[in-house]
């Protein structure tokens, strides 16, 4: 019998979940010993919003596919009842919603153990997780340079190997970014294919979804099928789903049709983004599958100026639902001045605006769909360079305007948030590794609803170059 930090060194979500349900292991050991790799690596990575450690021990596993896997939730707009929510901001100080959100229920009835929660920037409207309320959330391939945003405090603890997977949201790449940051795996699923509720209708106009960093394929198919599926009175559904992503995954894929895109104008790739791209493309060519050079239909600053038309408002109707909340306005003083900034700009504009917004995504959606009979995939780089040093993508003067941060984040970061907007699936995959030793991911979107061919992608991917047996400097692993 192995030691048990070796079994979890060695195993992802799925195999430990096999072990207790085996009787070869025992969930309230896989509990202590995850509590021990969570506080190895957390003073260096600062990646925790909260502990919940006395609670978890508390908590029956149900007898679900993960019963007894300990987790953590992003502390952002998720909802867990054990736990205070803060958003990672000052103004919610210690709020605690006391229920669970939707999505956490599934992940409780799968048989997940949280805990804690994971760090994010302010209301996740950065690419960078640095807060005042928590401070830098640090990548641990370099503590130098970010894990990135806004699931930065969940890619980060997944790549230390701290836990097998760990939940996340995504507004505008907020799983793929940081999974890219930290050379982990990161699906952000179709519109309607997740619940949102019962306390959010539609993020952002439905740009917004949860799911989870994993550093298995595998196990990001089955949290989908222990997750997946709209919530009652959902906005938004997603096309028919498999009866199971794992098993879908795992028949034959025939050649792909793979449109390569290597710039968005008007921001450049830099040298290490075409490597990462060129590369992911070369292992998909090795695979059978064929690579066309394309350009994406889509002038990106006009839309950027309409995703920020549903942010700005959306963030506004949010402080004041919680100004309601704990009977005194949110005072600007509360809140970081990037946040400040998009609610000068844009937290006031006129409904007609904020209609117009909507249907430019929309629109969009539609021109995405078109261009995509042609191809069963797109390829960008995920970013346009290697993740940044601490600071470089924090902001703090908002006498700054909305143009310089648009720059700042989206000059990083041109691709991702274009799915948010089309609703289309993507990932993040974890194949490229600069001479500095930071992982840059292969970026990857498919025809919404198609998780499916994605993740079939992702596992020949995976069995050809695997990532895995990469570890990170700041690692939790017993050798």
């Amino acid at each position: 019998m192995h030691d048990i930090q070796t079994l979890i060194d060695q195993s992802d979500a799925t195999a430990l979940a096999a072990l207790i349900k085996g009787g070869d292991l025992q969930a309230s050991e896989l509990l202590e010993a995850t509590i021990q790799r969570l506080e190895k690596v957390e003073p260096q990575l600062n990646a925790i919003a909260e502990t919940l450690y006395d609670q978890a021990r508390e908590q029956q596993p149900a007898a679900g596919p993960f019963s007894g896997v300990p987790t953590l939730v992003k502390d952002l707009f998720a909802p867990l009842a054990e736990a205070r929510m803060t958003n990672g901001s000052q103004a919610l100080g210690e709020a605690r919603p006391g229920r669970d959100d939707e999505l956490v229920s599934r992940l409780r009835r799968a048989g997940c153990i949280f805990a804690g929660t994971s760090t994010s920037p302010e209301f996740g409207t950065s690419y960078s997780t640095e807060s005042t309320r928590f401070g830098a959330t640090r990548n641990p391939w370099n503590l130098e340079h970010s894990a990135g945003g806004s699931s930065g405090g969940t890619a980060a603890l997944v790549a230390a190997r701290a836990v097998p997977f760990a939940h996340g949201n995504d507004g505008g790449g907020s799983l793929r970014v940081p999974a890219s940051c930290c050379g982990v795996f990161g699906l952000k699923p179709s519109r309607g294919l997740m619940p949102s509720g019962p306390l959010v209708g539609e993020g952002w106009g439905g740009m917004s979804v949860a799911h989870a960093i994993t550093l298995s394929v595998r196990d990001s198919a089955a949290l989908l099928d222990a997750t997946a599926g709209s919530d009652l009175g959902a906005p938004y559904a997603a096309p028919a789903r498999p009866s199971s992503y794992v098993e879908a995954m795992q028949r034959p894929l025939r050649p792909l049709r793979i449109a390569l895109v290597e710039h968005l104008e008007p921001w450049p790739s830099s040298a290490d983004a075409l490597a990462a791209v060129r590369h992911s493309a070369a292992l998909c060519e090795q695979l059978g599958h064929q690579l066309i050079p394309a350009n994406l239909p889509v002038d990106l600053p006009q839309f950027l100026d309409q995703a920020f038309d549903i942010i700005g408002p959306n963030t506004r109707n949010y402080l004041d639902l919680l100004g309601q909340m704990r009977g005194t306005p949110v005072s600007e003083d509360e809140l970081e001045p990037r946040t400040r900034i998009y609610l000068r700009e844009k937290g006031s504009i006129s409904a007609v605006q904020y209609v117009q917004a909507i249907e430019g995504i929309h629109a969009l959606g539609r021109t995405f769909a078109n261009f995509m009979h042609d191809y069963d995939l797109i390829l960008t780089p995920a970013l346009t360079r290697e993740p940044p040093r601490i600071g470089t993508l924090d902001v703090s003067d908002d006498r700054a305007d909305l143009a310089t941060l648009i720059e700042c984040f989206h000059s990083y970061s041109p691709f991702t948030a274009l799915f948010n907007a089309t609703g289309q699936p993507a990932m993040s995959v974890p194949l490229y590794w600069t001479h500095g030793g930071l992982p840059i991911g292969a970026h990857f979107a498919g025809r919404f609803g198609d998780e499916t061919t994605l993740l079939a992608l992702a596992q020949q991917l995976e069995e050809l170059q695997p990532w895995a047996q990469r570890r990170p400097p700041v690692n939790a692993c017993s050798a």
